[in-house]
């Protein structure tokens, strides 16, 4: 099992990984960040996509319907924005957020690896 560090480094090996965040959904503060540039916070990203999740999970509820969020994905010109609620009854309330470089990431297999990285962390 991964701690929040831990689960942050292994996702910024992700080819294409900018930055990482971890994510208290009621509060929109960043319980863990790693990465970013000049022109990126992802601690300022992870806390606009707070709202983001919560009107998803709103619309799902007057919708009716069943399930959960597996990720969110949110493409940009030069990036790729990639947004993980956890499921574990241990991570109820948080998300984890990657952000690629659209050039260098492969969609597909970020998505995967950010799904195994979720799988292991322990909070």
């Amino acid at each position: 099992m991964a701690n929040t560090d831990i689960a942050l480094k292994e996702a910024m090996t992700i080819d294409g990984a900018l930055g990482a965040a971890l994510v208290d959904l009621a509060s929109g503060m960043s319980l863990g960040v790693l990465g970013g540039t000049s022109e990126l916070d992802p601690a300022v990203a992870a806390a606009g996509h707070t709202d983001l999740v919560r009107a998803k999970q709103r619309t799902m509820q007057m919708l009716g319907v069943d399930g959960q969020i597996e990720d969110i994905l949110i493409t940009l010109t030069r990036q790729y924005h990639l947004i993980r609620p956890l499921t574990a009854k241990t991570g109820a309330g948080l998300f984890l957020v990657l952000i690629l470089d659209r050039q260098r990431a492969n969609l597909a297999m970020a998505r995967r690896r950010l799904q195994l990285i979720e799988g292991e962390l322990d909070l």
